[in-house]
């Protein structure tokens, strides 16, 4: 299985102060989740399938997360539950799944 982390500028303020600091610090946090937090995903079956996470910070500056394509349940809460150790947040959106809908 294929996991790919991307961060996210959507509400990021380009001219805050730290603005150069705070992007750097998200491109490392999303690359160690990819290649180090999650790494167990990649010996996983089907090896075949994806796994694609936004993380971001919200207005606060927390870091949040959110898985972008459609995974099983069980990779879904292992992921919400490595990134909960982590002490990220899930990313609130109008749907739970953007792509299931429900």
């Amino acid at each position: 299985m294929n996991v790919t982390v991307l961060a996210i500028f959507d509400e990021f303020n380009p001219s805050a102060s730290l603005a150069k600091v705070m992007k750097e610090r998200l491109i490392r946090l999303a690359s160690e989740l990819q290649n180090i937090h999650l790494k167990q995903f990649a010996t996983q079956k089907p090896l075949s399938e994806d796994v694609v996470i936004y993380i971001s910070y919200n207005p606060k500056y927390t870091i949040r997360w959110r898985i972008v394509n459609d995974v099983p349940s069980f990779i879904e809460t292992e992921v919400a539950k490595t990134c909960a150790l982590l002490n990220y947040i899930p990313w609130k959106t109008a749907a739970i799944n953007i792509f299931k809908q429900n």
